[in-house]
């Protein structure tokens, strides 16, 4: 049986990051939906474009910390990177 990586206090510890992901997630689909200025290729891709970016960038950073957390919570010492 597979040993859970990232339990209960970890993932409330990734909280902070999981509601700006929520809120990126929102105005993307938001500004896919609604178009509210109207389809410029330029713009539009570049609106969303970089939202997308902000959001993988912290999607990326929240896994890493969450990986972070979980094994310094594993060993019981912290990880020092240098």
């Amino acid at each position: 049986m597979t040993e859970r990586y990232i339990d209960r206090e970890t993932m409330l510890d990734l909280t902070v990051n999981f509601i700006p992901l929520g809120i990126l997630a929102f105005f993307f689909v938001l500004f896919i939906a609604f178009d509210p200025w109207g389809w410029e290729p330029l713009f539009t891709t570049l609106a969303l474009a970089l939202i997308a970016w902000h959001f993988l960038l912290l999607a990326l950073l929240t896994w890493i910390a969450g990986r972070t957390i979980a094994k310094e919570e594993k060993t019981g010492e912290p990880q020092h990177t240098e």
